[in-house]
């Protein structure tokens, strides 16, 4: 799974790569794939994170501002996908202690989740 660094000024920005993943997410061959569109506004999704496994993490903005936000799970190329009702950074924790949430990330690191520095 890769998750970068929210900070602009580095190489790797999560906000840089957010725009990107946002245009390809609306190009039209992928957007079959989403149970909504990708964006800024309630109820559209927002890619956060991906996997070697061609999973990408979103984030799905809540419809009404007191509402929660949610974890959707799309596998690429695939209809498959998942919407885990929690929080993030629960889904993150689940994530990182090795349980499953995700579609098939779990299938290629046996021995867990590791840190990788990205140059």
């Amino acid at each position: 799974m890769y998750l970068t660094h929210p900070a602009s000024r580095l190489l790797h920005s999560l906000g840089d790569n957010i725009r990107g993943d946002l245009e390809l997410w609306r190009d039209e061959d992928m957007v079959e794939f989403l149970p909504s569109p990708v964006g800024s506004n309630p109820g559209e999704l927002i890619p956060v994170a991906s996997a070697t496994t061609g999973e990408t993490v979103f984030l799905r903005i809540p419809d009404d501002p007191s509402s929660p936000w949610r974890v959707v799970v799309q596998e690429s190329g695939s209809p498959a996908r998942t919407l885990k009702e929690m929080r993030f950074s629960d889904w993150l924790l689940d994530y990182l202690k090795g349980r499953d949430v995700t579609l098939c990330s779990h299938n290629f690191a046996p021995d867990g989740p590791f840190y990788e520095f990205l140059p």
